[in-house]
């Protein structure tokens, strides 16, 4: 039967006979003294923590939160600060409750013992195997901080490129549910009141008119039918995204082409592909290694295929700049750049230059797309609201013209 580890809260003494207090994680309240007494304090009082009455583990922790705590240990690394007085401090300062016992838990397995990097791969939540392999790298060459300096950067950058593109893609889907909202209020509530009136004219309605009047009945008859159909094609739409690899692979594909996204998300994933590559590489991981962990963060399955089949030619001797061009699926301009970085012996440093070239294009592509979306949305809601308006009020204006 496996173990269930606990968080126990502690009070006691330290080597020097200062009072402290804090948490530990165990499996009882004897293991939790036992691993006390390796840290050099005597507990006075060891009991389980109390759950908290209403919910639990407050905030979720998101990929920014571990990009903060990755570079706060690399500051404090950078400054002398011991690796595990470092977690103290970072979990002393945390905003949120979780990430404070994520770190105090990480804190709990080094202090035993473990290496940084086995103690990450125990939360593979919060930490890929690309975040895991990197920190082990930089403990085995003696260079942890300056490692989790590189992988801070690394994380905050990729998020700020997720960032940019949900802002891409979340701002006109959010004026379309308005737009739907909208339309059905007018739909439920207002055309009826104009149907009742229409009732007593005892004469022909436009035809404009009368369409507009079959779809408030058959949105009115229908409105939970219609509900429960869009609840359960997003959630449809949900769980084969996350269950097909067919699927995803056809999401793939028509993302790059949909002609208003599509230089988005292919910018977005060669500054991803260069950023990820860069950073491996200048960590010491070996090219061929390197190329695996990026496939998979490319976050798109051509791409993903694209850099296995450039790490196969890679391996059989093959420069990585021809088997980026042979694929036929990366930029020039950041073949070229590869070709000049290898040449000179700096491919990671024209790697990172790459990846913040596209990281601005994918900015600017965003902020372009916000400014062109926002007219042309209001021409949409004022289209669709207006023809309403029009075909409710048509009839009046013929009635008064007869009159």
């Amino acid at each position: 039967m496996a173990t269930v580890n606990a968080t126990f809260v502690y009070k006691g003494t330290d080597r020097k006979g200062q009072s402290v207090e804090g948490e530990v994680i165990s499996s009882s309240p004897a293991l939790a003294k036992a691993q006390l007494i390796k840290q050099g304090i005597r507990a006075r009082t060891v009991r389980k923590k109390p759950k908290p009455l209403f919910g639990g583990g407050g905030k979720p922790i998101k990929p920014m939160d571990v990009a903060l705590l990755t570079r706060q240990l690399s500051t404090m690394m950078r400054a002398g600060v011991p690796l595990v007085q470092s977690f103290d401090i970072v979990a002393g300062g945390a905003e949120k409750q979780s990430v404070a016992d994520l770190v105090k838990k990480i804190k709990d397995d080094v202090s035993a013992g473990s290496t940084f990097a086995s103690s990450l791969r125990k939360h593979p939540k919060y930490f890929d195997d690309l975040f895991c392999n990197l920190v082990e790298s930089g403990e085995q060459s003696g260079a942890l901080e300056t490692m989790l300096d590189r992988i801070a950067t690394y994380k905050e950058k990729t998020e700020i490129l997720k960032a940019k593109i949900k802002k891409a893609l979340t701002y006109p889907i959010a004026v379309i549910v308005v737009a739907i909202i909208v339309a059905a209020i007018l739909l439920i509530f207002v055309v009826p009141a104009f149907a009742d009136t229409f009732s007593a004219f005892g004469a022909d309605l436009p035809a404009f008119t009368v369409a507009v009047l079959h779809l408030s009945d058959f949105v009115q008859h229908r409105w939970l039918v219609i509900l429960i159909m869009l609840v359960v094609g997003f959630v449809a739409f949900k769980e084969a995204k996350q269950r097909s690899k067919k699927f995803r692979i056809f999401l793939d594909h028509v993302t790059l082409r949909i002609p208003i996204i599509k230089k988005i998300i292919f910018n977005s994933i060669i500054a991803r592909y260069a950023r990820t590559l860069s950073t491996t590489f200048a960590a010491g991981v070996p090219l061929i290694d390197a190329l695996q962990s990026v496939a998979g963060s490319t976050g798109n399955y051509i791409y993903e295929m694209a850099v296995l089949r450039i790490r196969d030619e890679v391996s059989s001797g093959t420069q990585l700049n021809v088997a980026m061009a042979a694929t036929k699926v990366f930029p020039p301009m950041l073949v070229q750049m590869t070709l000049i970085g290898e040449e000179s012996g700096a491919l990671d440093d024209m790697l990172a230059k790459g990846a913040t070239y596209y990281e601005e294009i994918v900015d600017n592509l965003v902020d372009n797309l916000t400014s062109l979306l926002e007219p042309f949305i209001m021409v949409v809601l004022g289209l669709m609201v207006g023809s309403m308006l029009v075909a409710m009020y048509l009839p009046i204006f013929q009635l008064g013209q007869a009159i």
